[in-house]
C-alpha cells in the first residue's frame, strides 16, 4: 500500500457554523486515509462552537436543499459521533494535551477575533508543536470539497517536491460549472490589484497546468495546501493585515526560496465571502471587506514595493470616484480616510 503522509486540515470559523458544518461534512467524506481536522473559532458570538460540537455528536445537521447540485458532497451525513477534543488558544499552541492524538476533530476556542492570519496561525502553532504531519491544508469554511480533492493535492505535491504550496481548482458554489480561479491569481504591483486565473471560464475549457503555474503570483487563500518545509522555511502568516493580502504576503516571502504548484484535479467549491462579504467583486463587497482590501493594498505596497506607492494612491483615487458614481458614499469616504491616514503615517515614518 502506498504511504499516505498525515495531513492537517485547518478551517477558521467566525459566526459561520452552518457553512462550517457543510464544509466539515464534505471533508469527512474525503477518500484520503490519514488526516485530522482543526477548527479554530475566532470568538464567534452565535454559539458556533456549541453548534459544531452538536454536529459532531450527531444531534445537528445542516439542511442542504435537494435541488442543490452539490448536495451529494455533504449529504447524506457522515456517521456520528465524530470524536473531538476542545482546547483553548494556549493549550492548542502548546500542541494540546499529552496522549490525546486520536480525535478526528480538534476544536480551538481562541477567545478573541484574530482575523484570518491570526486564527490560522493558532492552528499552525498546534501543528508545529505536534510535529507529526507532512502537509497542512488551509481551507475556507465556506467551501465544500470533492471527495478526491485532498488525495490529488497530496499526489501533486509528491510529483513536485521542489514546491511548498499548492493551489486547487476553485469553482463557484452557486455556479458549479464556472471557474472562480485556477489555483490562484496574478498580482499587478503597479496598481496593487489581482486577477484571478481562469475566472468566469467554463470548467470544461482545456487547462494547461504548466501555463497556469507560470501565471500564478500567489495561491488563493481559500485553499492553500502547504508542506511542513514551506511552513518551517517561510514562517507563519503575517498578522498585520487581519483580512486579505496575507496569502500574497506569504508568496512574496517565499520567492526564490520555495516554489508553488497547482493541482487541476483538486476541486473545491467556494461560496466566497460568506463571513465578511465577497472579496472577488467590488459590486458585492461589504464595507468591512472593502475597508480591509483597500487598507491592505496600501500596507502591502509600502512593505514590498514602496516605489509603486504613488501609482497605487492614484489608483485609489479612481476607486473613490467609482464609489461616488455608484452612490456608495460611505465606502468613498472610507477610502479617502484610508488614503489620508496612510499618507500622514508614511510621511511621519519617513521623517523619523
Amino acid at each position: 500500500m502506498e504511504y499516505s503522509p498525515k495531513v492537517y486540515i485547518l478551517i477558521v470559523n467566525w459566526n459561520g457554523w452552518a457553512d462550517t458544518i457543510e464544509c466539515l461534512e464534505s471533508v469527512f467524506k474525503c477518500d484520503y486515509p490519514h488526516y485530522q481536522v482543526i477548527v479554530c473559532d475566532n470568538d464567534s458570538q452565535n454559539n458556533s462552537i456549541e453548534h459544531i460540537k452538536a454536529w459532531a455528536d450527531g444531534s445537528l445537521n445542516v439542511y442542504v436543499h435537494p435541488s442543490n447540485s452539490l448536495r451529494q458532497l455533504s449529504f447524506p451525513p457522515v456517521p456520528k459521533p465524530i470524536e473531538y477534543v476542545e482546547y483553548d488558544r494556549a493549550q492548542a499552541e502548546r500542541g494540546g494535551l499529552q496522549g490525546v492524538n486520536k480525535a478526528s476533530l480538534i476544536i480551538v476556542k481562541i477567545g478573541a477575533n484574530l482575523g484570518f492570519a491570526g486564527a490560522n496561525n493558532v492552528g499552525l502553532r498546534y501543528v508545529l508543536a505536534k510535529k507529526d504531519c507532512r502537509y497542512v491544508w488551509l481551507l475556507n469554511n465556506d467551501t465544500v470539497i470533492a471527495s478526491d480533492a485532498l488525495i490529488t493535492l497530496v499526489h501533486r505535491m509528491k510529483k513536485r517536491p521542489e514546491a511548498g504550496i499548492c493551489g486547487a481548482t476553485l469553482l463557484h458554489y452557486n455556479k458549479p460549472d464556472t471557474i472562480q480561479t485556477l489555483g490562484g491569481a496574478r498580482y499587478n504591483r503597479w496598481f496593487a490589484t489581482t486577477h484571478l486565473i481562469g475566472n468566469h471560464q467554463n470548467k470544461t475549457v482545456p487547462i494547461d497546468t504548466a501555463a497556469v503555474e507560470s501565471k500564478i503570483s500567489y495561491v488563493d487563500g481559500s485553499s492553500m495546501f502547504i508542506s511542513m518545509e514551506f511552513l518551517l522555511k517561510i514562517g507563519l502568516l503575517n498578522e498585520d493585515y487581519f483580512l486579505y493580502f496575507e496569502e500574497i504576503d506569504w508568496s512574496v516571502r517565499a520567492q526564490n526560496i520555495i516554489g508553488h504548484t497547482y493541482s487541476q484535479s483538486s476541486i473545491v467549491y467556494h461560496k466566497g465571502g460568506a463571513s465578511t462579504g465577497s472579496c472577488y467583486s467590488s459590486h458585492t463587497r461589504t464595507a468591512l471587506a472593502d475597508y480591509y482590501i483597500i487598507r491592505n493594498r496600501i500596507k502591502f505596497t509600502k512593505r514590498y514595493y514602496p516605489l509603486f506607492l504613488p501609482i497605487v494612491y492614484i489608483g485609489q483615487i479612481g476607486v473613490i470616484f467609482n464609489r461616488i458614481a455608484r452612490r456608495q458614499w460611505k465606502m468613498a469616504l472610507t477610502t479617502f480616510g484610508i488614503i489620508i491616514t496612510s499618507i500622514i503615517n508614511y510621511s511621519e515614518n519617513s521623517a523619523d
